[in-house]
C-alpha cells in the first residue's frame, strides 16, 4: 500500500520535525477507501486522496489537509500557479527594515458563519498554534515571531512565561504589527503557509466541534462534518469577496488508504482528479488517460545524507566520490520511467534561485575520477550501511543500484541495506543513530531558496552534523537584505558552499504525475502547497 502523495518530512525554522502526513507514514495508515456509484452531482466533483490528520489550520503539516483547508481558507498571501506571494486575505504587507512588518487586512470579508475577519483574528490563530502547551504540530512555523521562546520553554514541563506572542500587535482592526527575532525578507512567503490561516472565535472557543466543521473565510464552505476516513463536502460560500472565486458548485475531498484503489476508481469514473498516480501505474495511465494525464515539475528533492559525527564521513573527498558513482541518469530511467529529473544543484527548478549545473561535475556520474577521489581520502573501512525507509519500493531499487556501484567503481565490497519501517525511520534519524548514508527529501513548506537552505543545511537545523559559520553566516545575509536580487546571491554562495563540502548529496527532483476523469476541465495542479486549484476547475 503506498501514499496517494509521498513526501518528505519537513522541518519548522528552527529544525525540529513536523509530523508531515504526506511522509512514508501514510502508508500505513488503516483507512478504507470510499466506494462510489460514479453518479455526479450538478456542478461537483470527487477528488481522491489520503485521510486528512487535522482541519485546524494551526495543527497540521498534512499535504492531506492542505488540500481541503486551501479551499476553507484565505491566508493574508496566496502563491501564485509558478510560486509567487500576491495579497489574499491582506491589502498590503510592507516593512522598511525586514525585522517589523506592518500588515493590512482587507476589508469586507466574512468567516463562513457571518463574524468579520480582522487583523485580531489571525492575532489570535497565530497565538493559539504558537502556544507550547496545545502542542500544535505546525507550532515550530512561528519561531520567527518574537515572544516565541516565552510561550515554548525548553523544559516542556515548565509553564510558559507568556500565552501570547509579544511580537504580535493589533494595531487597529484592520492592522498588524509584526516583529521578528531576525530581519527575514521571505516573511511574505512564509504567510502562505496554511498554519497561519485566521480562526472564528467559535473556533477558538470549541476546537473540537470545529474540527468538525471548520469554519474558514475562503470561497468554499463545509456542507456537512467531516466524515472521517471517508470523505469532506465542500461547497462556495455565498458571502466571499475574494479573488478565488469558485468557478463550480462543489467539491467532494474522498479518502482512500491506497493510491492503487484510487486510481482504479478514477479510471472507473468513479472520481474525477488523482493528484498522484502510482508510479507503476504511470505508463498505463499514460496510455489510457492521454490529454487527462497531468504531468508537473515539482519541489520534492531527494538526498543521500551522512552522518558527519562518524569520522569515516569527515573527508569531503570521500562524500564527493560516492556522490560521483551515483548514475543518476541511469537511475532515472530504471526506476522512475525516466519521468524524475536528475539533480544539478541542491534546489530544484521550479524555485527561483536555482541554478542549472551548480553542483558541475560532483553530481554527474564520472566512476574514474570518483575513484581517484576516493582513493585520495583514504579509501573507506568497515560495513558501509545504507539506510531507507520501507515506504516505496523504489527506494529499495535505486539503493540496490547505488550499491553494486560502490562496489564496482570504488571497491566498497562490504555494504548492508538498513531499510526501516516508515513509522520509525525519521525519529531514528532525529536520534542520530544511524551508522552510515541515509536516504532523506525535502518538499518545501513555501517556494524559496531559503527554505531549502535553510531548514536542509543550517549548523543548528541540519541532521547530518554539519557545522559551517560561512554558510550561516551568508544565509543571515540574505535573510536579511531588502534587495531581492541581492538576496539570492547570498542564499547561492551559500549553496556553493555545501556543495563544496558535500555533507548531503542532492539526487534528483520527484515528477508529480496526476489525472483528471472527462467530467472536468481546468485542472491545475502546482507544486505548491496550495495544491489542486480548486476554484479554477470547471464542470462539464
Amino acid at each position: 500500500m503506498t501514499s496517494l502523495r509521498d513526501a518528505g518530512p519537513r522541518r519548522g525554522a528552527r529544525g525540529k520535525v513536523a509530523a508531515l502526513a504526506a511522509v512514508a507514514l501514510a502508508a500505513s495508515l488503516g483507512l478504507s477507501a470510499c466506494g462510489g456509484s460514479g453518479k455526479k452531482s450538478d456542478g461537483v466533483f470527487t477528488v481522491g486522496h489520503s485521510e486528512p490528520d487535522h482541519l485546524v489550520p494551526g495543527n497540521t503539516t498534512s499535504s492531506y489537509s492542505f488540500d481541503v483547508l486551501s479551499g476553507l481558507f484565505d491566508n493574508l498571501e496566496g502563491l501564485t500557479k509558478d510560486g509567487k506571494a500576491y495579497n489574499l486575505a491582506a491589502e498590503s504587507i510592507s516593512t522598511t527594515d525586514q525585522k517589523v512588518w506592518t500588515i493590512k487586512v482587507r476589508g469586507g470579508q466574512k468567516f463562513h458563519n457571518g463574524e468579520p475577519v480582522t487583523a485580531q483574528s489571525f492575532a489570535d490563530a497565530w497565538n493559539n498554534a504558537a502556544y507550547g502547551p496545545n502542542a500544535y504540530s505546525a507550532n515550530d512555523y512561528f519561531s520567527h515571531i518574537q515572544g516565541y521562546d516565552a510561550m515554548n520553554p525548553e523544559d516542556e514541563k515548565a509553564k510558559p512565561k507568556a500565552d501570547k506572542l509579544s511580537g504580535v500587535q493589533v494595531v487597529d482592526p484592520s492592522t498588524l504589527k509584526v516583529t521578528l527575532t531576525a530581519p527575514f525578507n521571505q516573511f511574505p512567503l512564509l504567510l502562505t503557509y496554511p498554519a497561519f490561516a485566521p480562526m472564528p472565535k467559535a473556533g477558538l472557543q470549541d476546537p473540537k466541534s470545529f474540527e468538525n466543521h471548520p469554519i474558514g473565510n475562503g470561497p468554499y464552505m463545509m456542507s456537512g462534518n467531516w466524515e472521517r476516513n471517508k470523505q469532506i463536502k465542500l461547497v462556495p460560500f455565498p458571502g466571499y469577496t475574494g479573488p478565488r472565486k469558485p468557478k463550480n458548485k462543489g467539491v467532494i475531498w474522498k479518502s482512500y488508504s491506497s493510491a492503487d484503489s484510487a486510481y482504479t476508481d478514477l479510471r472507473a469514473g468513479k472520481i474525477d482528479v488523482l493528484q498522484t498516480i502510482p508510479a507503476a501505474k504511470v505508463p498505463e495511465a499514460k496510455r489510457l488517460l492521454g490529454d487527462r494525464f497531468l504531468p508537473r515539475k515539482m519541489g520534492t528533492m531527494d538526498y543521500l545524507g551522512f552522518p558527519l559525527w562518524d569520522k569515516r564521513f569527515a573527508n569531503p573527498d570521500l562524500r564527493k566520490a560516492i556522490s560521483m558513482v551515483i548514475d543518476r541518469q541511469g537511475i532515472n530511467k530504471a526506476v522512475y520511467n525516466g519521468d524524475y529529473f536528475p539533480a544539478d544543484s541542491l534546489l530544484p527548478s521550479i524555485i527561483e534561485g536555482h541554478r542549472a549545473n551548480a553542483c558541475g561535475e560532483l553530481c554527474t556520474f564520472d566512476p574514474a575520477k570518483a575513484k581517484t577521489l576516493f582513493d585520495k581520502a583514504g579509501g573507506f573501512k568497515g560495513t558501509l550501511e545504507l539506510y531507507f525507509s520501507n515506504a516505496q519500493p523504489t527506494y529499495y531499487q535505486w539503493m540496490q543500484i547505488v550499491a553494486n556501484s560502490l562496489k564496482q567503481n570504488l571497491g566498497i565490497q562490504d555494504i548492508q541495506f538498513r531499510q526501516v519501517p516508515a513509522s520509525d525511520y525519521f525519529s531514528m534519524l532525529n536520534k542520530r543513530t544511524e551508522k552510515g548514508p541515509y536516504r532523506q527529501n525535502w518538499e518545501a513548506d513555501y517556494p524559496s531558496a531559503q527554505n531549502y537552505l535553510e531548514n536542509m543545511w543550517a549548523s543548528d537545523a541540519n541532521r547530518m552534523g554539519w557545522k559551517s559559520k560561512e554558510f550561516d553566516d551568508l544565509i543571515a545575509k540574505a535573510n536579511s537584505s531588502a534587495d531581492h536580487q541581492q538576496a539570492l546571491q547570498f542564499y547561492n554562495q551559500a549553496e556553493d558552499v555545501a556543495i563544496r563540502e558535500m555533507p548531503m548529496i542532492p539526487l534528483w527532483t520527484w515528477a508529480g504525475q496526476g489525472g483528471r476523469s472527462s467530467h472536468v476541465d481546468n485542472v491545475t495542479i502546482t507544486a505548491f502547497s496550495t495544491g489542486l486549484l480548486v476554484n479554477e476547475v470547471t464542470v462539464k
